[in-house]
């Protein structure tokens, strides 16, 4: 199912349906490619009442000062990845796993469980208060998916199992780097280096159940967004 401009500009004009609160909550994942925009979505939907849990903030909380997985961090990477202030240096940890899989692999490795295991926590804390609709905000959601096992062996569990559907956030990849060099102020080299870095976006597009294209305005995106919190009402209101 994709959400496009034209289905976009079939979506009535106005304020947000309010979302009535069903007995089980829709949990969807959501998810795109740097520089899509996928946050901007994310905004918009949590404006309308839904509860986004944000993979990129938990991660920025447990690595604070003070947590256990900086420490881990420093060890695994070097202390020079820790700032003056004692913060993480998120620039200079960006520059290495970007450019080295094998260092993106090991920070996996280090921040996926523990991430995990937090946001696990909030989605039952979310289900157990019926929050209409819960958006997991995984940047990585379908890398996972997208990786085959090996013949013989079962495919291991990835964060896409905890969602129906999968919502991306689409944007071409020369938009991606354009975007990334406005905002970052980076060079094409280094935006294109960190588009790589990730599942094409192409491939999400493939794999999506609903995608938003946000190549074009924000009040085109925004049509998009309200055509789908429409429909999620009135399938809320529909359930039994």
């Amino acid at each position: 199912m994709a959400f496009d401009e034209e289905a976009s500009q079939s979506a009535p004009a106005g304020p947000a349906t309010p979302c009535h609160a069903p007995a089980v909550s829709r949990v969807m994942g959501l998810t795109g490619g740097i520089g899509t925009g996928k946050s901007t979505v994310a905004q918009l939907f949590s404006a309308r009442g839904a509860l986004v849990i944000d993979a990129d903030a938990i991660v920025h909380e447990l690595q604070a000062p003070g947590q256990p997985l900086l420490e881990q961090i420093a060890r695994e990477f070097g202390t020079e990845m820790i700032g003056p202030d004692g913060s993480l240096d998120r620039e200079r940890l960006g520059n290495l796993i970007f450019a080295d899989s094998e260092a993106r692999t090991r920070l996996g490795t280090l921040m996926h469980p523990a991430v995990g295991r937090e946001m696990m926590r909030r989605l039952e804390a979310a289900r157990a208060a019926r929050v209409p609709l819960i958006l997991l905000d995984i940047p990585l959601l379908l890398e996972g998916r997208a990786k085959q096992p090996a013949a013989g062996e079962p495919r291991a569990a990835t964060a896409s199992d905890l969602v129906a559907e999968i919502i991306v956030v689409y944007a071409p990849e020369a938009l991606q780097v354009e975007r990334q060099m406005a905002r970052d102020g980076v060079s094409e080299a280094h935006a294109r280096e960190r588009v790589a870095a990730q599942l094409s976006i192409e491939k999400k597009r493939e794999l999506a159940d609903i995608v938003i294209d946000n190549s074009g305005s924000l009040e085109e995106t925004e049509r998009q967004v309200e055509a789908l919190w429409r429909k999620f009402s009135a399938d809320a209101e529909a359930a039994p």
